[in-house]
């Protein structure tokens, strides 16, 4: 008997929902997982940016370029990258943003200023995206963010999944005080046994919140139950309101900064020119840098543009990977479309008003959930707009409650470590080196630069030292992995991190 094919909607066609062997529910699911492990950064963006925070006029206005940045980014995703990917502002280049502005690098930068700072490094972006580099061995045309990815050594791209999957975890841990300072070993385990830390919405109280949602995600999650993520935050949030750690007070709106007036919002915000607005900033003496700070913005553009270019590679090899989209030759899906859909978001957030945006690395949370697809980034896409309206509900999920899905990615990204050769040091020390160093120094860019620079010192050292044994004892010509290429990085990663910022 000849079976038929099933048909599907143009609508599952279009998002490959059935051919990626998911559902509609699971995506939307996904999305919404994604959404509220991100949904801090609403917040956590103008209070950075804005020195003043909340009592800054400009607080609503970036606000909204937050959520109108991420909608954007997101949206392409979606639709042009078709990935289960979300983009927002980036944490850490948000804070540089905010450092210029603020005068701390030794110069009068204006919001103008910070912003045309972003837009040039997009532009930098997008014309590595869309300018073609050459074939690949298929006869493909490649650009050259595609050459650079081609270029990243084995040993570090295997081990970019596993240190972010070990960097989202001590992100969640620190965000719920898991884990905390310590002015003699930097970091330790929040003290349970510190009556001090008990207190309504201390510290203690935080990591329980955290480690509930955990245990509730691990137990729905092994009886396969859908969505366990979604519900172990919602879990999460429900203890937090007896322990003092979300505010119900959030959701009277009136809390400083967070109000239900989304149209006094919205009218500031396109307001241009006036002290309440940061739309098209960039326009209003953005190109007119202070004098003698040329070195200083040329020096800031190739930090933007290094840290994006690669913790966007990082994120999406990290969630791709999870999520079993990567070609045979271990590159993402559609990864062309990714750096487009990248680089376009961070020139529109320029115009809008916001830092680099940039793609999240909390996507792995919906990946973990199920999403395969761009309709789990149209769904987070929807909520961030959704968010312009409704600031007071979706800022009442406290980090500590969000943090116990970045917690539970992380283990399932820990699974990657086996594609780790640990049995060559050529390839086990680089790999190390990493991982290690994208989590201790709370940057995938650091690890993944740190992990280049390694891999080019020992393949170099070795094969000169193989080539004069060779010679000597007259054997087989040895092979030198690092090629032009993955030289040009190791060099930009050397002057990134040794050229000073100021001269």
């Amino acid at each position: 008997m000849k079976q038929t094919k099933k048909k599907v909607s143009k609508f599952d066609s279009f998002f490959e929902i059935t051919k990626r062997k998911s559902n509609v529910k699971i995506e939307i699911l996904a999305g919404l997982t994604t959404f509220l492990t991100m949904a801090y950064i609403l917040i956590v963006n103008p209070n950075n940016i804005l020195w003043g925070g909340t009592a800054d006029p400009r607080f609503a206005s970036v606000f909204i370029a937050t959520a109108l940045g991420a909608f954007i980014g997101t949206i392409l995703m979606a639709f042009l990258a078709k990935m289960p990917l979300a983009q927002a502002p980036g944490m850490g280049l948000n804070a540089t943003v905010g450092t210029i502005v603020g005068g701390a690098l030794g110069f009068s930068y204006s919001y103008g200023n910070a912003m045309a700072l972003v837009f040039i490094s997009g532009l930098i972006f997008l014309l590595l995206s869309i300018i073609p580099a050459g074939r690949d061995k298929n006869g493909n045309t490649i650009s050259f963010r595609e050459m650079i990815f081609d270029a990243m050594p084995k040993a570090v791209r295997v081990s970019i999944s596993v240190g972010i999957g070990f960097f989202i975890a001590f992100i969640g841990l620190q965000n719920a005080h898991v884990i905390m300072d310590n002015q003699f070993t930097l970091l330790q385990l929040v003290a349970f046994n510190d009556k001090a830390l008990w207190v309504s919405g201390g510290p203690a109280c935080c990591a329980i919140v955290a480690l509930f949602g955990v245990i509730v995600i691990g137990v729905l999650s092994h009886y396969d139950v859908k969505g366990s993520v979604v519900f172990g935050v919602l879990a999460a949030t429900l203890l937090a309101i007896p322990l003092g750690v979300a505010d119900l007070s959030v959701l009277s709106g009136k809390v400083p900064g967070i109000s239900w007036k989304f149209w006094e919002n919205i009218g500031s915000f396109f307001q241009v020119g006036k002290e309440s607005s940061v739309f098209l900033s960039l326009f209003h003496g953005g190109f007119h840098f202070p004098k003698n700070a040329f070195m200083t913005s040329l020096m800031l553009v190739v930090s933007f543009s290094m840290i994006d270019m690669f913790d966007t590679m990082g994120t999406v090899v990290g969630c791709c990977k999870n999520a079993n989209l990567m070609d045979e030759d271990g590159k993402p899906e559609n990864y062309g479309k990714i750096m487009y859909a990248d680089s376009i978001a961070t020139v529109a957030g320029s115009f809008l008003g916001t830092s680099t945006v940039t793609t999240f690395v909390e996507s792995g949370t919906g990946v973990a959930v199920g999403g395969k697809t761009g309709l789990t980034a149209l769904t987070t896409a929807i909520l961030f707009l959704l968010s312009i309206f409704l600031l007071p509900l979706f800022a009442f999920i406290p980090s500590a409650a969000a943090a116990s899905a970045l917690i539970y990615v992380g283990v399932l990204m820990m699974k990657n470590v086996v594609d780790i050769d640990f049995e060559n040091v050529r390839y086990s020390i680089p790999s190390f080196v990493t991982i290690i160093t994208m989590v201790l120094s709370y940057s995938i860019t650091n690890g993944i630069g740190m992990g280049i620079i390694s891999f080019v010192f020992l393949d170099v050292i070795i094969y000169m030292i193989d080539l004069l044994r060779g010679k000597k004892e007259k054997k087989v010509k040895p092979k030198l992995e690092t090629t032009w290429v993955t030289g040009i990085i190791f060099i930009l990663f050397l002057i990134y991190f040794l050229v000073p910022t100021i001269f």
